[in-house]
């Protein structure tokens, strides 16, 4: 029951980044680079503070997945934010956890991870229903690429973080080693001050549902394992929408419910615990 309820948690963090950064970027309050890199800077402040509270001072984490995280956080960042310019909250978080869900099992395959064949017809039952969202005509189509680029970097950092021993400074560690390649990143995009908002949406994504929540995860991730790691996140574009449409106005049409839909039902079957299914014999 622990494990599930930090594994929601940590879900509804990943949901209201979506909707903060669609907030943001959307309506011009922030452009879209100058989002990421904000978002950046204060989870690593966010980050750095927690490892000197708690630890008294820094630790090396090792050269393990670092690489890997690092590159994979930066193009999650970047092409996170530059998608939700085209991309509506709910829209963009079922496209990029769908494309997780692939680099993922991806993953567990090449790491040699059982993948049950209950596990494998949910998840397909949930590729289904992503492809019915990101059918042509759908979906604009460079903002669409940015995001499968995106999810890609995300699932190459969530596969780094399964060998962490110390989840929050490993955390804090690719956030802080991601400010050198974001930075001069956005500098030649050339600025777009953001207003008040923009920035405060920015921070608050970047410190509390970014940083608090990237070290949430990885914390509970050796535990998940990456085959139920990338279904769980599959539940994030149901929230996101919710919190697209009551917050944002920005109600999801009937396309995206029924793939909804698909993808809520992979998810509960692919997840289901093979003891809770009925056996002939209690019939």
């Amino acid at each position: 029951m622990r494990l599930f309820l930090l594994a929601a948690l940590t879900m509804l963090a990943f949901a209201a980044n979506s909707v903060l950064n669609r907030w943001a970027v959307g309506p011009g309050h922030a452009g879209a680079v100058e989002f990421a890199m904000i978002r950046l800077v204060a989870g690593a402040a966010m980050l750095a503070a927690l490892v000197l509270w708690q630890r008294g001072g820094w630790a090396w984490p090792g050269l393990r997945g670092r690489v890997a995280g690092v590159l994979g956080l930066s193009a999650y960042l970047l092409g996170f934010s530059l998608a939700y310019r085209g991309l509506d909250a709910g829209t963009g978080a079922l496209v990029l956890f769908g494309t997780v869900q692939v680099t993922m099992f991806a993953g567990a395959l090449l790491s040699r991870e059982a993948v049950p064949a209950r596990r494998w017809a949910g998840s397909g039952l949930a590729l289904v229903g992503l492809a019915l969202i990101a059918t042509p005509g759908a979906v604009a189509v460079l903002p669409l690429l940015l995001m499968v680029a995106a999810g890609l970097g995300w699932g190459v950092y969530s596969l780094a973080g399964r060998g962490a021993v110390d989840p929050l400074a490993a955390t804090a560690w690719n956030f802080l080693l991601s400010v050198p390649l974001v930075l001069p990143l956005g500098i030649l995009a050339g600025p777009e001050a953001p207003d008040a908002t923009g920035i405060a949406l920015a921070v608050v994504s970047g410190a509390v549902t970014s940083g608090l929540g990237y070290a949430l995860w990885y914390a509970v991730l050796p535990r998940l394992g990456a085959t139920r790691a990338a279904v769980a996140q599959l539940t994030v574009p149901v929230i996101a929408a919710l919190g697209g449409a009551l917050l944002l106005a920005e109600p999801p049409a009937l396309r995206f419910w029924l793939a909804a839909v698909l993808v809520l039902g992979g998810v509960a079957w692919a997840s289901l615990p093979y003891r809770s299914l009925p056996s002939r014999s209690t019939q």
